[in-house]
């Protein structure tokens, strides 16, 4: 999983790079989650959504810079326990039943289990394993109260929730900003952190999200298949001319510039298969860890007697 970047070697423990040991082993858990959100096609950026919305909360609570880049990748990563659930429950449109909605609950802990033996695994597990708690302890997988639930977790479970109300669903359309503010305060106390979830409403009324929303990177918006809505991903190195594909029915778009904008349109034909094949956003990765890890204290990262055992 190393290799996704140009892989350094590290046989001298006496000459490791921390910095760069630490990108690519948090690049290995990232490109890990992407795919796993790629297998869902109406989760299109949902990973950098929740990131985002965790960094601009994190910031509003006046935390640590330290303190907001963790939560800025665990935002990311919170759902990388959903490798672990069949791609048939993962990917269903229908309604899921009573078992397949218990094996969905299992993704926090298997993201837990997952991360156990990483090295830079302590720097995200609380909001991995833990975003799914809530403070009146009807949560998962442990069933937490609102004081033994980590702030990571608390803020991640907020932004991961909203993303996933203002999304588009296979069963609805995204529902109106107001309606899902409705019902974060009426949940407030109970199923989110009242401290948090306050600053994020306060964050949302101030228009602090509105570049986020229906987003998949900073400036780029998801682009509309005629026949699906919003579920084709765009990525920062495509161009007018390129050719993408509909996560969902899989037709052909092509990149077209309008009004100084670039948009899609359907070409009338199916895609061809590597364009069905999803490729992970090397760009926004690398992006989201270098500006993460310039912030966390090298003392949080691997230990050097953990590298030369990489």
């Amino acid at each position: 999983m190393l290799n996704w970047f140009r892989r350094q070697k590290y046989s001298d423990p006496a000459v490791v790079d921390t910095n760069q040991l630490s990108k690519d082993l948090l690049a290995s858990l990232m490109v890990m989650a992407w795919f796993v959100e790629a297998k869902d096609p109406y989760t299109g950026g949902h990973l950098w959504r929740v990131s985002r919305y965790a960094n601009l909360l994190a910031r509003a609570g006046l935390l640590p810079e330290a303190d907001v880049a963790r939560i800025t990748l665990g935002g990311f990563l919170h759902d990388l326990g959903k490798v672990a659930v069949p791609d048939a429950v993962l990917g269903k449109s229908g309604k899921l039943s009573d078992d397949e909605f218990a094996i969905i609950r299992t993704h926090p802990e298997a993201g837990g289990r997952l991360l156990a033996g990483h090295p830079l695994g302590h720097l995200v597990r609380p909001a991995v394993e833990l975003h799914h708690e809530r403070p009146d302890g009807k949560g998962y997988p442990y069933g937490l109260t609102a004081a033994m639930i980590p702030t990571d977790a608390a803020i991640v479970s907020i932004c991961d929730a909203f993303d996933a109300m203002t999304s588009l669903r296979p069963y609805r359309q995204p529902l109106p900003l107001e309606k899902v503010l409705a019902i974060l305060r009426q949940e407030t106390g109970t199923q989110f952190n009242s401290f948090w979830c306050a600053r994020f409403i306060d964050l949302a009324e101030q228009g602090a999200f509105t570049d986020i929303l229906g987003h998949t990177d900073d400036g780029i918006p998801l682009h509309t298949c005629p026949h699906c809505g919003p579920t084709v991903v765009r990525q920062r190195h495509h161009h007018a001319g390129d050719v993408l594909a509909c996560n969902l029915c899989h037709s052909e778009m092509r990149l077209v510039e309008q009004q100084g904008q670039l948009a899609v349109v359907a070409t009338g034909k199916k895609a061809p298969a590597d364009l069905q094949q999803p490729q992970a956003d090397k760009v926004l990765i690398k992006n989201i860890i270098e500006a993460s890890l310039a912030q966390i204290p090298i003392t949080q990262l691997v230990r050097l007697s953990d590298a030369s055992a990489v």
